[in-house]
């Protein structure tokens, strides 16, 4: 999740930044214009989406899903950031979808309110929402919904089940991407975390140790002032993957900031986006099969 400290550097990040103004992020807030801020996909294919319930032990969780309009695809979950499930993320799922993929993007805070759950993109404004709404969630809510939301993929005509399923998160969406791989190891092929924060900590909770379970190859795309705030993390990532075995490209993007990959953030980085979001489509291509 976002920490004080990172939730601090981001706010002086855009008080003395001329990346993004707030003129600018009004243009971009919650429910306007998305669609023109993602470059369109190369040979996108026609998509079916939909907004649609799952039933999960825990209750009724409000989700988007697209997928291709014929033929059956690899799966992805995606795991939105702490702003949770809105438009920006409906387009990124959108896109993914227009690549080949069915995906499931959800609303991690289904037990307590259905999307949309906040009016902006701005951690400092929303935070008396937020902060109860990620501490309900935990390693035991998170392995659930992750079998729950892999069951729906499982389900779906739309869904190749003879390929591996890929799964990505935001912020704190990155740990929830781990416990979904350790988890679900013979499905999950693939994970992606970007800008995940709480992905190496001290406790015995931590989701670096769950990598012995998994099978995923995987992709970390770290914010520089991430890094910054703990630089020790990156090397214990790599540490774990090596020694178990699976492929995992980590990456420190530079001068890109906690929360740069979501089209409507208030740090957005088009051009570290894109890159993270080649690295991605690569990671998807060699490891569903």
């Amino acid at each position: 999740m976002c920490d004080e400290k990172t939730t601090n550097d981001i706010n002086e990040h855009l008080r003395n930044s001329d990346a993004l103004t707030r003129r600018q992020f009004g243009a971009v807030s919650i429910g306007a214009g998305l669609a023109m801020l993602l470059p369109r996909t190369a040979n996108a294919q026609a998509v079916t989406e939909m907004d649609l319930d799952i039933t999960t032990p825990d209750g009724v969780a409000d989700c988007y899903f697209a997928h291709p309009s014929s033929g059956a695809h690899p799966g992805v979950l995606i795991w939105p950031d702490a702003f949770g499930l809105r438009p920006a993320f409906r387009q990124m799922g959108k896109r993914l979808a227009e690549s080949g993929y069915s995906v499931l993007v959800v609303n991690q805070y289904y037990r307590s309110q259905r999307a949309p759950i906040v009016s902006t993109t701005n951690f400092a404004e929303e935070r008396d929402t937020l902060m109860p709404l990620m501490g309900s969630l935990n390693p035991d809510t998170q392995t659930r919904d992750a079998m729950a939301f892999v069951s729906f993929l499982d389900d779906q005509p739309a869904v190749d089940q003879s390929r591996k399923i890929g799964t990505m998160g935001y912020c704190m969406g990155g740990p929830f991407t781990m416990r979904t791989a350790a988890a679900l190891p013979d499905r999950i092929g693939a994970g992606a975390s970007f800008h995940g924060g709480g992905l190496v900590t001290d406790q015995t909770d931590s989701p670096h140790l769950l990598v012995p379970k998994m099978k995923a190859h995987y992709l970390f795309a770290i914010a520089q002032n991430d890094d910054e705030n703990q630089p020790e993390a990156k090397d214990v990532l790599r540490t774990v993957f090596a020694q178990a075995g699976l492929p995992a490209e980590i990456e420190v993007y530079a001068e890109a900031m906690h929360g740069w990959c979501p089209p409507d953030s208030t740090v957005y980085q088009e051009a570290s986006a894109e890159r993270a979001w080649s690295r991605l489509l690569a990671l998807f291509e060699s490891a569903l099969a």
